[in-house]
């Protein structure tokens, strides 16, 4: 049966037709964004109906070697990878190994008595009120993990448990520290056997930029650099970032597009989680004055209750956005800090979305 898709003119069009059309609009979208933004790599793929319409890339992967893009370069996609951990604390629930309302206590030992009765939840959307590990230089005290975990305890919260969002690592460092509690294997181990092996995500792997990994992108900026007396935003030079292995669940995955899409589909069709657990996980925490806080769990929380939309964000250079009632999944990964695709992934889920397509001027 045909479906008529108005922005495509009066004739009925196929699915296929649709897509065609959008992808073709998509990939001239891309590229003008990459010109603009001056974003050097860059992978896309969409998610529509539960399978994937678009996966490209472009660009170069590596600019002083002249290294192009290609669909199986790997993208960090840092802070994005906490929509994973939300899916893994989510199978633990399912499984009876973690109750989500439970206090952190019940599951790691040797916490500061004022963490003791934050929910596990409450990690998982930024309103536990923990202090964080790291400052804008880095890990606190600028040494070792264990010396900033030793600093990060003597801190007093931030906020009471549940007053707000507070967006720290803390959070998520406890949730890989429980993972591998109640699972009696770490972390990275999990992932790769519960997601990454279930959905088709061979080459997804975790690091940062001392690490050497194969076929990863390299990561730049136009920020000038601080020892810059002036700097300058015409300059392209490289970006190091440090994410140490006690910090993973919150921002340690490197993967592609392509591999985003196949668990995008499989959370989908229900093979990563069940239906309920998954409205359970793009539920917004509340706060503790009743109203809906930032995140849900693992996920932040865009859109209007209407129009819902959860998004995994990460690094200023990847994200994916899903629209849950249109069934679609946008991802973007670059290789710039500051090409920001959250804010231009939107322009290309519209493309695919009939209704505001056609009421577009």
């Amino acid at each position: 049966m045909l479906l008529s898709w108005p922005w495509l003119g009066a004739a009925a069009a196929s699915p296929d037709q649709a897509y065609a059309r959008a992808n073709a609009q998509a990939r001239q979208l891309i590229q003008k964004t990459m010109q603009d933004r001056r974003i050097p790599g860059l992978q896309i793929a969409v998610v529509k109906d539960g399978k994937v319409v678009l996966s490209e890339s472009y660009g170069l992967a590596n600019v002083e070697n002249r290294l192009p893009a290609t669909r199986t370069t790997l993208f960090p996609i840092n802070s994005a990878t906490k929509s994973f951990t939300g899916v893994a604390m989510m199978q633990l629930a399912e499984a009876g190994l973690v109750h989500l309302d439970a206090p952190v206590s019940r599951y790691l030992d040797d916490l500061p008595e004022a963490w003791r009765a934050v929910r596990v939840r409450q990690l998982l959307a930024h309103t536990s009120g923990l202090p964080d590990i790291l400052d804008e230089q880095g890990l606190l005290g600028g040494g070792t993990e264990s010396n900033a975990w030793g600093l990060v305890k003597k801190l007093p919260m931030q906020a009471a448990i549940g007053e707000r969002f507070e967006y720290n690592q803390v959070n998520y460092a406890l949730l890989a520290r429980i993972i591998a509690r109640q699972t009696k294997m770490p972390y990275e181990r999990y992932l790769a056997q519960r997601q990454f092996a279930v959905v088709g995500m061979p080459s997804t792997r975790f690091g940062d930029s001392y690490d050497l990994v194969a076929g990863a992108a390299t990561i730049y900026s136009h920020f000038p650099r601080k020892t810059d007396n002036l700097g300058s935003a015409e300059r392209l030079s490289h970006w190091f970032y440090d994410m140490p292995p006690s910090l993973w669940a919150g921002g340690g995955i490197l993967t592609t597009a392509d591999e985003i899409a196949r668990w995008m589909v499989a959370l989908s069709d229900g093979r990563l989680i069940d239906d309920a657990s998954l409205r359970g996980m793009w539920t917004p925490e509340k706060l503790n004055d009743g109203s809906d806080g930032s995140w849900s769990a693992g996920w932040p929380v865009l859109g209007t209750p209407a129009n819902p939309q959860r998004a995994g964000i990460g690094g200023a250079r990847a994200a994916f956005i899903v629209y849950p009632n249109e069934k679609l999944a946008v991802i973007v990964l670059t290789n710039l800090v500051g090409a920001n695709p959250e804010r231009f992934i939107p322009q290309i889920a519209a493309l695919y979305q009939p209704a505001q397509r056609a009421a577009a001027p």
